[in-house]
Formats: C-alpha cells, sequence, structure tokens
C-alpha cells in the first residue's frame, strides 16, 4: 500500500461506466508515487483493484501530466469526432492531422492512425462507440467543465 496517499476516491467499482456495480477498479488516489519510474514525478494517480483476499492491489499508476495530457487528447478527439460526420471515411487520409497541441515548448501532433490497415473500419467503429457511450461521457464532461470553471477562478 502506498503510504503517501493524499487524496482517495473510495468506492470507484460503483461507479465504473458500464462496469459499474461489477468493477475490480475499487479505488483511485493521489499522492506521491509508488513505482520506481515515476519517481521523478511529485504527484501520481493511482488505480487500485480488489484481490482475492479482499485487499487492494495498485493496477496501474501514472504521473499527474500524463493524466491531464490523456484528457486533453480525449477532449480533442471527443471535438474532431462532433464534426468529423462531414467527411466521408470520418477523416482526410490526405491529412489525417487532428491538432498540433503546444505543451512545454513542443507540439504534440495528435492525429487519426491512418498506419492501421483497418483504418476506415475501425474509424467507423469508434465513431460509433463514442456516440454509445455519449450518457456516460456526457455526464463526466459537464462535471468537468464545472470543475475547471471553477479552477479558473484560482
Amino acid at each position: 500500500m502506498n503510504e503517501k496517499i493524499v487524496v482517495a476516491a473510495n468506492g470507484y467499482d460503483r461507479l465504473d461506466g458500464r462496469n459499474a456495480y461489477y468493477s475490480d477498479l475499487k479505488r483511485m488516489t493521489l499522492g506521491a508515487p509508488a513505482l520506481k519510474e515515476n519517481q521523478a514525478m511529485q504527484i501520481a494517480a493511482q488505480l487500485w483493484t480488489a484481490q482475492e483476499d479482499g485487499t487492494l492491489k495498485m493496477s496501474a499508476e501514472l504521473p499527474i501530466h500524463q493524466v491531464f495530457d490523456l484528457m486533453i487528447v480525449l477532449s480533442r478527439t471527443l471535438l474532431y469526432f462532433k464534426e468529423a460526420y462531414r467527411l466521408p471515411l470520418l477523416y482526410d487520409p490526405d491529412n489525417p492531422t487532428i491538432e498540433r497541441i503546444g505543451l512545454q515548448g513542443e507540439a504534440l501532433p495528435v492525429s487519426i492512425c491512418a498506419e492501421n490497415p483497418n483504418i476506415n473500419k475501425d474509424i467507423q467503429d469508434f465513431s460509433q462507440a463514442l456516440n454509445d457511450l455519449g450518457e456516460l461521457t456526457g455526464e463526466r464532461l459537464r462535471t468537468l467543465t464545472r470543475i475547471l470553471k471553477e479552477l479558473e477562478c484560482y
């Protein structure tokens, strides 16, 4: 168990999307990193699953900046797919770039993975999945938006 946990969200298994009430993911925490590869960072997010004996074991850890980066890529992807229906293949094969996002003096290129040999089918399935998940993502996006707006005051 990570002794340096500062914030804990217990009972995540009750609201883990379509896995709610059946999820092995029991807890989300924020604190000092436990994994050696993340020790250079001051804060990490951890996901905890239940073991057969009922104890919790950390199953994943991401440095906090990677959590933000993942949300940035996801948010940009959601915006892209709101308009992608206008393109016959849901993307432009000649220009698969979604956006180059500036971070830390660099640019993070976000694009459709044109190297995927099944991209034309996979992108259709992905787009449909985003639509199907709308009920789950919509509530979370509204909550995140409200919280981010509160953070602007600081």
